[in-house]
């Protein structure tokens, strides 16, 4: 097939409802998919010995199949619950169609047959096939048919837990109600922004907006216990029951296909390679961490002690307030004052700014009335390069009730040349009014994903397109990115407070000097997480809230949480299953990735472009190990994140 696609047809963007009638376009829109998908798989089995018109057509069912299994967006971001609901059916419907794509022998003998001969296939083209054999393997195409049938019911039971532990998470908002006076500490508008009822209480809920501020200044320790307890059981007790199947059925399913636990299964396809490797890597950076976590929890009890003399350990609820006082005690960093410049317009439109020039990249306001989305605060932008569009991104970026409660990018359309325009929504929850610094970072780093989709989103293959990587690298653009967000220069073109005053770069130093202290409670913290992500998938445990905090003693400097069960409210037990782990190991190669990058100098065309087109813009055309090697010019290594955690 050509190597080249083709650039001179400008797809439209998908013309969405609205005001319209949105139950019955996503029926219509996902159905018809559906449909699409199975005429072109039809195609695939016709019997053509021609690997480029087998592919071709292998192809359009695989963009097709991608445009149905887009409806799991509304499921998580329509505000009308009809709507919701009809797209968590309608998911189901899709993948109980992948899962019968890779139990269909016809079709695996169609790709099979094409292996001997890939003649007239360039290298992408024998990439998406040996990828396409590689996942009949995993599938179990070629077990015997009772296997098949067992496999095929585990997938479709596996579907809809993954559904029910998203929406008891997501419908599940707690709270708790406290008087006006243990709001102490907070901030002015803050404490506006939460007036107390008739009765005289103020509601503080477990959404984010809510909660981080609170978890951060509230200096009445029992009220940040007690939001703590509530938002440490979400979902709780009812997703207990729900993730011990969904274990279950990724155990049974890993054995059913001859591997010895879920993760093996899992890490197949990614860069870490198996799951012992998981376990080593989460020891090996727990080990790394474990002397500086010390260092760093001590100098917080140290704080507590003046608060609370007999005090003799920090509670997971105290890491953020103790770290913010030590930050502005002994750093010279108020948060309080910090956030005062980042309103959130300006720092929407600074991060348009910032990665509209770091990657040559233009973005134009799309109006309403064009965008047609689903709720008034939706904010969507044409994406430009060099004059021409190359996509369209949403941002819906504040709570509301029914909404996912997290932070992540979702894919709305596969770019395809010629074909389709790539389509991506940013879902977050933040604040309308002052942000705190690290939803700054948030924000940028959630904003990576939507580059690289949209940037992986101008070839021919709907398998490459967007953020295709093996999946224990996709967060390593992102966390690169939030490396723009800490620099003084780039933070002077849009931190400004209510007086037009531009964030001082003394206290951006003070701010990047205070954020070392707490690496070492951040690693091991994030050990504990991904080691209850691998161990409750490695081994079966009957009581998960027991070993989770077995876990935590073991990994983390934070003593459990008495009464709590944070599991259940654990949304990336669900998508990342087993590999959690990926949050530290694309950050040991963000870190890498950033020491090409000149400092003095973020901005500079030559070496942000070169990233942009030899990692963004390859999407899953390379591994991604050959992709940063390309970019660097040798392997990646941790001795970037070694450095900087020793800083």
């Amino acid at each position: 097939m050509a190597s080249e696609p083709r650039t001179d047809i400008q797809p439209a963007p998908l013309d969405l409802p609205g005001t319209g009638d949105w139950l019955a376009w996503v029926s219509e829109h996902c159905e018809g998919q559906l449909a699409e998908a199975r005429r072109q798989v039809g195609l695939v089995k016709a019997g053509s010995s021609d690997a480029p018109v087998v592919l071709a057509a292998w192809n359009k069912a695989e963009t097709a199949l991608a445009n149905a299994e887009a409806v799991a967006l509304w499921a998580e971001v329509h505000p009308d619950a009809g709507v919701r609901d009809r797209a968590d059916d309608l998911s189901q419907q899709v993948q109980k169609y992948v899962t019968e794509l890779g139990l269909d022998r016809d079709l695996y003998a169609a790709f099979d047959s094409l292996s001997g001969d890939t003649t007239g296939l360039d290298d992408d083209g024998r990439r998406v096939l040996e990828h396409t054999l590689r996942d009949f393997r995993r599938s179990g195409v070629d077990r015997d048919e009772a296997t098949r049938d067992r496999l095929r019911e585990l997938s479709e039971r596996g579907v809809r837990l993954s559904q029910d532990f998203g929406r008891n998470i997501r419908d599940d908002v707690r709270s708790i109600r406290i008087a006006p006076e243990r709001l102490a500490g907070l901030p002015d508008d803050y404490r506006d922004a939460h007036r107390p009822d008739d009765d005289g209480l103020v509601t503080i809920t477990t959404d984010y907006p809510d909660l981080v501020p609170f978890l951060t200044f509230g200096s009445d320790a029992e009220a940040r216990h007690e939001l703590a307890l509530a938002q440490n059981n979400v979902a709780w007790p009812v997703n207990d029951g729900v993730l011990q199947d969904l274990l279950a059925v990724r155990r049974e399913t890993a054995g059913l296909l001859g591997y010895d636990s879920w993760p093996d299964y899992d890490t197949e396809v990614k860069m870490i390679g198996t799951g012992q490797a998981v376990a080593d890597f989460i020891d090996r950076v727990g080990e790394a961490a474990k002397e500086r976590a010390a260092e760093e929890v001590a100098v917080l009890l140290e704080r507590k002690r003046r608060d609370d003399p007999s005090a003799d350990s920090v509670a997971t609820y105290d890491a953020r307030y103790y770290s913010e006082l030590v930050r502005r005690e002994q750093y010279d960093v108020d948060g309080q004052v910090v956030r005062t410049y980042f309103p959130f317009e300006q720092v929407r439109q600074g991060l348009l700014d910032v990665t509209g020039r770091l990657f040559g990249l233009e973005w134009t306001p799309v109006s309403p009335q064009d965008a047609r989305t689903w709720h008034e605060e939706v904010a969507s932008y044409d994406v430009g390069l060099e004059g021409r569009r190359i996509g369209r991104i949403h941002l819906d970026l504040h709570p509301r009730e029914g909404k996912y409660k997290h932070a992540a990018q979702f894919d709305l359309v596969k770019g395809i040349a010629g074909a389709q325009l790539p389509e991506g929504v940013l879902v977050c929850n933040f604040s309308r009014g002052l942000m705190e610094h690290d939803e700054v970072v948030t924000l940028f780093h959630e904003f990576g994903h939507l580059v690289h989709h949209v940037l992986a989103g101008q070839g021919e293959w709907a398998r490459f397109s967007g953020v295709a990587t093996e999946w224990d690298f996709v967060e390593a653009p992102s966390q690169m990115l939030e490396e723009w967000a800490w620099d003084a220069d780039v933070l002077a073109t849009f931190a400004r407070n209510g007086a037009g005053e531009t964030i001082p770069a003394e206290l951006v130093a003070g701010m990047r000097r205070a954020d070392h202290f707490g690496k070492g409670t951040y690693a091991v913290q994030q050990m504990s997480y991904a080691a209850r992500s691998y161990w409750f998938h490695a081994v079966p445990h009957d009581d998960l809230t027991a070993y989770g905090d077995e876990l935590q003693r073991r990994y983390s400097v934070f003593p459990p949480l008495d009464g709590a069960h944070m599991h259940c409210a654990f949304g990336h037990l669900d998508g990342y299953s087993s590999g959690y782990y990926t949050y530290m190991w694309s950050l040991v190669i963000a870190k890498d990735l950033f020491s090409a990058f000149d400092t003095d100098d973020l901005f500079a065309p030559e070496v942000a472009h070169a990233y942009r087109d030899k990692v963004l813009a390859m999407g899953g055309r390379g591994d991604a190990a050959d992709l940063v090697a390309d970019f660097l010019g040798r392997p990646y290594s941790f001795d970037s994140w070694a450095a900087w955690l020793a800083e």
